[in-house]
């Protein structure tokens, strides 16, 4: 299995959780289905693959889409704030990395969570609202804090700023998933076609086909 393949996963898995950021914070709005598999994601931390992180491949096809637009050729589809997301997550990773306490307090909250969704479903506001308050605890706290553009009606609602943190917390999962693949901020910038070529490749070699 080719490794740039499993990187282009874990980015699309980071670009589908800012994608939905995004949507939240302009347009109160969010794909019930992407955002539970966003949601799931932090909870696979012991995976068997990169698919098993999302489920299978077919589920990434958001992130996938907006990789695609943000990494292609058409520049006129790129999206100047969900580029600041994904910037912003793969900066806080490599500080979180080399943070051990924040790790530490990281896996226990994640574990607290894991428990909690034992009586009630994956993303019930009650799991959403623990996953928003482990990120509120631990990843914005490290320096420069994610600043979320959008409308003040939906990131005043506290059950919309809810959901965007957590998304901030899974698009973390997959920032330390592309970290543990060996990828880097560079990669993005050097590579940035040839990921946008791979993320299409996926699309019309392992998703269309299986809709056929």
């Amino acid at each position: 299995m080719s490794n740039f393949r499993d990187k282009t996963l874990a980015l699309a898995g980071i670009f589908q959780a800012t994608a939905l950021v995004k949507n939240i914070a302009v347009n109160g709005l969010t794909d019930k289905h992407d955002f539970e598999i966003c949601i799931r994601s932090i909870f696979e931390t012991d995976p068997e693959s990169v698919e098993a992180v999302y489920g299978q491949v077919e589920y990434l096809r958001t992130g996938l889409t907006t990789l695609i637009e943000q990494l292609g050729e058409k520049s006129s589809q790129r999206d100047i704030d969900i580029a600041r997301y994904v910037i912003s997550l793969l900066h806080l990773q490599g500080k979180l990395s080399k943070n051990k306490i924040m790790l530490d307090a990281l896996a226990n909250g994640i574990e607290r969570a894991r428990r909690q969704t034992e009586h009630f479903h994956i993303t019930h506001e009650n799991v959403i609202a623990n996953l928003a308050d482990i990120y509120s605890e631990t990843i914005s706290q490290i320096p420069p804090k994610i600043m979320v553009s959008g409308e003040n009606q939906y990131l005043s609602n506290p059950e919309q700023a809810n959901k965007i943190r957590a998304l901030l917390l899974a698009g973390m999962r997959s920032a330390v998933l592309w970290a543990q693949l060996g990828g880097s901020r560079w990669q993005i910038l050097l590579r940035r076609r040839r990921f946008s070529q791979e993320a299409e490749r996926i699309f019309k070699e392992e998703i269309q086909r299986q809709l056929h």
